[in-house]
């Protein structure tokens, strides 16, 4: 069974916001978001304990409570741990420092090994309010965030995590695992290894409208060869996409506001929502299983839904790709028709 088989449809919610991600989410407003989300028919949920040091998992199982757990998909991540301990001093989190500034103050272990992997799951079951996970992903392994000790943490995994996580879906105790990461090469690595056979990779931010080279270049034909599907997480480039100021998790530079500038004139030309030719654009690739922005408020889920059904003309793509915007190796949906 593919990935896209156990996975209930192509738009997810991805609950880093719910973190408090670049802002303080007033509880009411968070929650109201998840609701909104399951009224519009989303039943794909994921999280992680990274995200807010545990707030987004505490405040997704909140909500999640009120439904039955066999009608909707929940994913969460393992790599960290969360402890107790408040740590008061500014954390150093790579490319990701103050993200989630917001957040709580627990302290993040950072340990890819078998017991912390357990420990990890065991943990977030208890922050979920839920006995059991769907997918897990193995989160961040990757230079941006680990500099030279990426490699290090990488073979923690490969002889930790990804045999437990292995374990478990053999004995059915989860349905599927992979990785969750920002970068192609973690997921190159992976897909070369003999005896790790993942089922698929969130991957964040690398195949967007607004960056998709060296996934299509590396990753996506090679994964869809081994039946190994991509969940698009950051389909908005950080928000860039979608009205917002940050790109990588940072302030977007003058040289990607000025491409985003770009692709808004060429949309506007069109009549094109710049929300819905980023979507439609990552769902367009086969190896693609599903799309999984992220929310902080209810109304943004309704633009979400709405993103996916819009028309986009032919004339739109083709202005992108003449104005270099689309690698030519993209695969578009200028041939699907919308309801």
């Amino acid at each position: 069974m593919s990935l896209k088989d156990k996975l209930p449809g192509q738009l997810g919610f991805g609950t880093a916001p719910l973190g408090n991600m670049f802002r303080a989410i007033p509880e009411e407003e968070a929650q109201a978001t998840v609701h909104a989300a399951w009224d519009a028919g989303v039943r794909y949920f994921d999280t992680a304990p990274f995200y807010g040091s545990g707030l987004s998992e505490i405040r997704l199982g909140e909500a999640l409570a009120k439904y039955k757990r066999d009608d909707y998909v929940l994913s969460t991540k393992v790599g960290r741990v969360i402890l107790d301990e408040v740590e008061d001093a500014a954390r150093d989190l790579g490319e990701k420092s103050g993200v989630f500034e917001h957040g709580r103050p627990n302290k993040i272990v950072n340990d890819y090994s078998a017991d912390a992997t357990l420990r990890s799951i065991e943990d977030s079951l208890k922050r979920l309010k839920t006995d059991r996970l769907d997918i897990v992903w193995v989160h961040d392994i990757a230079q941006d965030f680990y500099g030279d000790q990426w490699l290090e943490y990488f073979n923690q995994a490969r002889t930790g995590a990804f045999k437990v996580l292995t374990r478990l879906r053999e004995e059915g105790v989860i349905k599927g695992w992979g990785l969750g990461v920002n970068k192609v090469e973690p997921c190159e690595l992976t897909l070369d290894l003999t005896e790790a056979q993942p089922d698929g990779f969130l991957l964040a931010g690398r195949y967007t409208l607004l960056d998709h080279d060296r996934a299509l270049q590396r990753l996506m034909d090679a994964a869809r060869a081994q039946n190994v599907e991509i969940v698009v997480g950051g389909p908005y480039s950080s928000g860039i996409l979608a009205g917002g100021a940050h790109f990588e998790y940072q302030k977007a530079s003058p040289e990607i506001i000025a491409k985003v500038e770009q692709i808004k004139r060429i949309a506007a030309a069109h009549g094109v929502d710049v929300k819905a030719a980023a979507l439609q654009f990552s769902l367009a690739n086969p190896a693609v299983a599903a799309v999984i922005p992220g929310a902080s408020k209810p109304g943004r889920i309704a633009e979400d839904v709405a993103a996916l059904s819009a028309v986009i003309p032919a004339g739109f793509w083709q202005a992108m790709r003449e104005a270099k915007l689309v690698s030519e190796r993209a695969p578009l949906p200028i041939d699907e028709v919308k309801a």
